[in-house]
């Protein structure tokens, strides 16, 4: 998510204005492959560079050929097919056994599509993008929104994606182990909120990367942060007083996600208080609270805690339980 939005921030501010941009995009796999289709990688003259479509091993052939695009104005579809055991030999050397299609194609300045992502990545809206990679007529291969797609002749070939804004994490709670998990999950793209009853401790100097700061009584501070369904929230501010108002609050809420840091005990109390105060909580409710929160990975310093969260977070959104790759039957990515 975070490679994506920095090519969509280049091409629709004034650095999208300037001639050269060449969008290589992850159309279509076929077996195995490091990135899953929708993966792209921006380019432009002067050498800046945004974004991959593998490990690392498929850039530099791209490259290559991003300048022949960029010279030509011609969009180019590249098969990459490494199910031949000499590949490894004769080929790019990928050995991941699958056929990869990537599309490369000079863009004009400040693409239209890419001027609605920047805008539906602000206001958390979801965005539908078509590629057309392969089409009799050659003005009709490229990127475009879904809505402007128009009518495709027969054998033309299409890559559709839906793009989800970037998850939403509130973090109740801004000790100084807060500040590695908020580093963490802005790396990941993520919209950060930040959320303390100390407005000392919510500062941009202490938390530069946080999208949002908030600060207020912890039976307000809910109410204020005001975490949506999808968004994943951890409770941390490693005060009982506090813990139980904002606990209370989000057990309320549908949420994604919803994590409580400290020993299975002391959430036990907490719900416990918070059933004798008069808080119905729904079992669904209660079992699907992450207490203690996190994997676990034996984790130890705060870098290594929020480690253990994000990990969490991330195979919660993955629908996945955080097992180890090597016990999954199944392919990685569906």
């Amino acid at each position: 998510m975070k490679d994506l939005q920095a090519i969509v921030a280049r091409l629709s501010g004034t650095a999208g204005d300037a001639g050269g941009n060449v969008l290589a995009t992850l159309v279509s796999v076929e077996g195995s492959s490091y990135r899953r289709a929708g993966a792209r990688l921006l380019t432009a003259g002067e050498g800046t560079r945004i974004g991959s479509i593998s490990g690392g091993c498929l850039e530099e052939d791209v490259l290559v050929r991003a300048n022949s695009v960029r010279e030509s104005g011609r969009a180019e579809l590249v098969v990459y097919d490494t199910r031949s055991e000499n590949d490894l030999v004769w080929g790019v050397g990928l050995g991941c056994h699958g056929v990869v299609r990537v599309l490369i194609e000079k863009l004009p300045p400040r693409p239209a599509w890419a001027r609605a992502l920047a805008a539906n990545l602000a206001e958390a809206r979801e965005t539908r993008l078509s590629v057309v990679w392969e089409a009799t007529n050659p003005a009709l291969v490229g990127t475009r929104l879904s809505e402007s797609l128009p009518a495709l002749p027969e054998g033309a070939k299409l890559f559709r994606q839906v793009l989800a804004p970037p998850p939403a994490l509130v973090i109740f709670g801004a000790g100084d182990d807060a500040m590695p998990l908020v580093r963490g999950a802005s790396e990941f793209g993520w919209r950060v909120t930040i959320a303390d009853p100390r407005p000392t401790f919510v500062s941009a100097e202490r938390f530069p990367e946080a999208d949002t700061r908030v600060s207020a009584p912890a039976h307000e501070l809910v109410a204020l942060a005001s975490p949506g369904p999808a968004a994943l929230a951890v409770v941390m501010t490693h005060h009982y007083v506090h813990d139980v108002p904002i606990l209370r609050d989000l057990l309320q809420r549908p949420l994604a996600y919803l994590g409580l840091l400290g020993p299975r005990k002391r959430a036990e109390k907490i719900l416990a208080d918070l059933a004798a105060a008069g808080l119905a909580i729904a079992p669904g409710r209660q079992t699907s609270l992450r207490a203690p929160v996190g994997l676990d990975i034996g984790a130890e310093t705060p870098q290594e805690v929020a480690l253990s969260i994000l990990a969490e977070m991330r195979a919660s959104l993955g629908g996945r339980d955080g097992r180890p790759l090597r016990d999954r039957n199944g392919p990685i990515h569906e």
